[in-house]
């Protein structure tokens, strides 16, 4: 009898280990972070299931247990949450409770401007319209070394146009600030574009400002990533030849005429930002920038083309005399 209650007792204890063990987070000094989607109709089992699938709880049966212990089987939200394996499953539960991630998952699109940024972070309601843009402007991003210290740049986008690496970035609305987030962003620029081809750079007899201020030209430039090398040793060609570059996007930029018809007036604008009056790049970009276009920037693909355009049937076509680029114009600008 002593022996099967010792040996009880042994299980017992056992289990009551196995059990808060299995709550405690998966890896509690992981920075990860998941985006997982529960679907409307989906049992307690079949949650748990799924974050044990996703590696953010130790035990399906353990996450199961706990939330039927603590009555809470009817109150688990469907939705999509930002779940990180730091965290332990009382975290997770008050998560899938309340209906909302604790962060929220941001995309920032290549291509965007410090002024869509704002628009986008005012709309998902992290700032005030305007906050990101005044510290884009005004806010202190000296410890970032590779940003420009040239004059000219335009107001609306400050030194830090072109250098916010546009990707995927998880945000707390709780301890949001303006200038943090755009140090993450110029962090990541740094990361993925800086660091890996600093050396390449210093080889390529180009500065990393004109570099980068190329990119955003083929960024907006181009519509896939086969044109983009192409485009790139067009307008490189160009520059180099004292030409001028003729990107109409630099007007849009400057003019902040994202669709509209670009007029004549628009193309007389005194501006350096406009290549289609002022040879030579721009101040600085106009976009931020995707590796992509980034690549094609550093490697452009030489070709015997000096004009290129996007017609009406979705195409690109590539000219080498202007005659033949004006009968481009005339055949597929209709």
């Amino acid at each position: 009898m002593r022996r099967l209650i010792l040996l009880l007792l042994i299980l017992g204890c056992g289990t009551v280990f196995w059990y808060f063990n299995a709550l405690a987070p998966v890896e509690s000094t992981s920075q990860e972070r998941s985006t997982i989607k529960v679907e409307t109709g989906l049992s307690v089992q079949q949650i748990a299931d799924l974050l044990h699938e996703r590696g953010v709880i130790r035990s399906p049966l353990a996450f199961t247990l706990y939330v039927r212990l603590k009555g809470e089987t009817g109150s688990l939200q469907a939705g999509k949450f930002v779940l990180r394996p730091s965290m332990a499953v009382e975290q997770i539960v008050e998560v899938l409770q309340s209906g909302k991630a604790d962060e929220a998952v941001i995309t920032i699109p290549e291509g965007y401007t410090v002024r869509q940024i704002d628009a986008l972070m005012a709309e998902r309601g992290f700032s005030a319209t305007g906050e990101i843009l005044r510290c884009a402007q005004e806010c202190d991003f000296s410890s970032f070394e590779f940003l420009p210290s040239v004059g000219g740049l335009a107001q609306r986008g400050g030194k830090v146009e072109g250098y916010l690496y546009p990707d995927t970035y998880f945000v707390a609305k709780e301890d949001f600030h303006p200038k943090f987030f755009l140090e993450r962003l110029l962090t990541t620029f740094r990361k993925k574009v800086v660091g890996p081809y600093e050396s390449v750079i210093g080889q390529s007899g180009r500065s990393l400002h004109e570099i980068v201020t190329m990119a955003s030209l083929i960024e907006e430039e181009t519509l896939t990533d086969t044109e983009r090398p192409v485009v790139s040793g067009i307008l490189w060609k160009r520059f180099d030849d004292g030409r001028g570059l003729g990107v109409d996007a630099t007007v849009r930029y400057i003019l902040d005429k994202q669709t509209d018809a670009i007029t004549q007036a628009d193309l007389n604008t005194n501006s350096p930002y406009n290549t289609r009056k002022f040879r030579g790049l721009p101040p600085g970009p106009i976009a931020s920038v995707g590796i992509a276009s980034f690549l094609a920037a550093l490697y452009p693909q030489e070709s015997a083309y000096w004009y290129y355009l996007h017609g009406s049937d979705g195409e690109i076509h590539y000219a080498v005399t202007n005659e033949e680029h004006n009968v481009n114009r005339y055949l597929f600008m209709r």
